[in-house]
């Protein structure tokens, strides 16, 4: 493993620059799975972090491994569940939702993009009860953030609920304490 600061992969992953991620691809495999010196970041965490598919599908397809982990022990299934929308998003959904329901369409293509995200990752035998430096798994991250479209995901490819954080709480405690009952269904259907 490469673990130089800071990688010109990296940051072109980051900022969705695809024609640089193939040159430094095309130039050495070996940076397909270089780490930056910052946070430990590989291109692929940097792609997830942001939703980079096309990016994302790229590496996948060269091998990248899912399962390395940066310096907060997270994979890039940690952040491709964490991807939340950006303020730009939010902007055009609250502007274009009058506008013959676009703001709800892009809202709906978002959602997707990252079901489409994850499933990838599960497809490229991602470790699904990975946990991070504070004992969180995908499925503590996707229960925080109440995402329902998600959770039935990881729980399809195994995401075990009983796993405890390092507070003690399972992905159950979560959806309990944050009263989101259809989640706490699912998961006890899981269980």
């Amino acid at each position: 493993l490469l673990f130089i600061s800071p990688q010109p992969i990296c940051q072109a992953a980051y900022q969705n620059d695809f024609g640089q991620v193939w040159r430094w691809v095309r130039e050495d495999s070996k940076y397909i799975n270089v780490q930056d010196g910052f946070n430990g970041d590989t291109p692929l965490i940097c792609a997830c972090r942001r939703g980079h598919l096309r990016i994302v599908s790229f590496l996948l397809r060269r091998n990248a491994d899912v399962n390395l982990t940066n310096q907060k022990e997270r994979t890039c299934l940690h952040y491709a569940v964490k991807k939340k929308f950006t303020f730009f998003d939010y902007l055009l959904i609250i502007l274009l939702m009058p506008v013959l329901l676009i703001g709800y369409f892009l809202m709906v293509s978002k959602t997707k993009q990252n079901e489409t995200l994850v499933r990838m990752l599960l497809d490229a035998g991602v470790d699904i009860n990975a946990a991070d430096c504070y004992g969180c798994t995908a499925l503590h991250y996707a229960c925080e953030m109440k995402n329902q479209t998600l959770i039935p995901l990881l729980l399809q490819a195994h995401a075990d609920p009983a796993v405890r954080n390092k507070n003690g709480e399972s992905s159950l405690d979560i959806a309990r304490r944050l009263k989101f009952s259809q989640i706490e269904l699912m998961l006890r259907k899981a269980s």
